[in-house]
């Protein structure tokens, strides 16, 4: 067995898997390159195949002796055109296009689309967008089984491509019945995180929070402008939110894209919701070993606006580069947390506590961390919420979760600044002391001198009890005791 020492850095990495990072051998490079979490993404690849990366990520769990986490990443509906008799049509600026109920195949003057729910949210001068936005349709007449509309960006359309509908919700369910099967096999390998996709409102997540049954982390990605529009509603139903850049920017102007990051990011950090920023991220090192210093900035950015992980995509999941992917992003998230103004900057966010004795007692961590000079927060939890509160200030100190539930601390993978860890549970005041001062130094958190600060609840084994913080002097030799 190994051990890896904590990642020094705060913000988490998320990579996806894919055919580029198919073997066991790839898998432990990127863990070791960096990687502290892996995205199944459920809209390619077999079910077997992604039973074999999940049961790699587990025995590395094993090699390592550290929790990890895995998402599992529904893909959600996807809209689409129908079919064209010579496999494409060319639409021409300023001409009419006909969107029809007809399965016909289609030429330059119209196409089936086969979703009735488009046709019944359209109105008149609303926008479609084809093919990732590539052309622009503008809505002139809607009927039952017929859409008129002028071509305001022409283009060369082929089979089957997607169709954004930007400007109204679109009354689609959010789980389609390939999500439904990926959902329960995910449940089954024991994904620790779900990916919600194509979220438009609060009530999309219901379903899939009834299909989980308490299992698991659900995340909301937010794509949609609908979305942005009830964004605190939607943060306050998941347990996490990825602000997922592709869609967003298909469905958006490119220059809102960057503020609306922003608002999503703060608006998750003020709510105690660990936040994802994704996609696009090091794009260029799909085919080259080194980044734009664009796509370092934008990765710079996440770091310094307080995200709880940044996401590779196809960097990791199909590019020719994958561990110095993950690499880099670990260098510039260490260069980024380095800089002397990086925690003031992180609160230019405010987070506000609850008016309970566990927020209370989070905040009061910070300002005691930063008097005493402590080395590290030691959290004793079951649920993880404790932990939660703490990272959602922003310490300077990084955060030890000692937890005696597998499940809880894969979930923590995803928030900053934790480093989880399962351990057997505490019985009492004096036994939460030793064991906290034990794992800091095992873990290289603590050194002896130096000061931890401890949070807990009693009694202990109760989620949500945290009511107990104490400031604990490190001796040195408590690794002489058994744990």
């Amino acid at each position: 067995m190994s051990r890896l020492p904590p990642r020094s850095r705060k913000v988490r990495i998320l990579a996806t898997l894919g055919p580029a990072s198919d073997t066991p051998e790839m898998i432990r490079a990127l863990f070791v390159a960096g990687a502290d979490a892996f995205r199944i993404n459920m809209s390619h690849g077999a079910h077997e195949d992604h039973a074999t990366r999940i049961a790699t990520i587990r025995a590395l769990e094993k090699e390592f002796q550290r929790p990890t986490t895995i998402l599992g990443d529904l893909q959600g509906p996807k809209l689409r055109v129908g079919t064209f008799e010579k496999g494409l049509a060319l639409l021409e600026t300023g001409a009419p296009f006909i969107l029809d109920r007809d399965e016909t195949p289609g030429d330059s003057r119209r196409v089936n689309l086969p979703h009735p729910e488009i046709y019944a949210a359209l109105v008149p001068e609303t926008r479609l967008l084809l093919d990732d936005g590539k052309m622009v349709l503008r809505v002139k007449a809607i009927g039952e089984d017929r859409i008129d509309s002028i071509v305001e960006v022409g283009g060369t359309l082929s089979n089957r491509k997607g169709v954004n509908v930007p400007d109204v919700v679109v009354p689609v369910p959010a789980l389609t019945d390939k999500d439904r099967r990926d959902l329960s096999f995910a449940m089954q390998q024991g994904c620790d995180w779900i990916a919600l996709s194509f979220v438009q409102r609060p009530e999309d997540l219901a379903e899939a929070r009834k299909l989980m049954g308490g299992y698991g982390s659900l995340m909301a990605k937010i794509e949609k402008p609908s979305a942005v529009q009830r964004l605190e509603e939607i943060i306050e139903m998941a347990d996490g939110v990825m602000v997922a850049r592709g869609d967003l920017g298909v469905e958006l102007p490119p220059y809102d894209v960057p503020p609306l990051q922003k608002q999503i990011v703060a608006t998750a950090r003020r709510m105690g919701r660990p936040v994802v920023v994704a996609t696009q991220m090091l794009e260029s090192m799909i085919k080259s070993p080194s980044p734009t210093r664009a796509e370092v900035s934008d990765v710079a950015t996440a770091v310094y606006d307080g995200a709880d992980a940044v996401m590779l995509s196809a960097e990791t999941a199909a590019g020719d580069w994958p561990v110095e992917a993950v690499a880099m992003m670990d260098a510039i998230a260490h260069s980024v947390e380095r800089d002397p103004g990086y925690l003031a900057r992180l609160h230019f966010t405010e987070t506000l506590p609850d008016p309970t004795t566990a927020d209370a007692l989070a905040e009061a961590t910070g300002n005691i961390v930063n008097v005493v000079g402590a080395s590290a927060i030691t959290c004793f939890t079951s649920s993880g919420s404790t932990v939660r509160r703490v990272a959602r200030e922003r310490p300077s100190a990084p955060i030890l979760a000692l937890t005696p539930r597998t499940d809880t601390a894969r979930k923590l993978g995803l928030t900053w600044g934790v480093h989880a860890i399962r351990t057997k549970d505490i019985g009492n005041f004096e036994e939460m002391i030793g064991k906290a001062r034990r794992m800091a130094l095992r873990h290289g958190m603590a050194e002896k001198g130096g000061k931890i600060v401890v949070l807990a609840g009693v009694p202990f084994g109760t989620p949500g009890s945290t009511n107990v913080l104490h400031v604990a002097a490190v001796r040195g030799d408590e690794l002489k005791d058994r744990d």
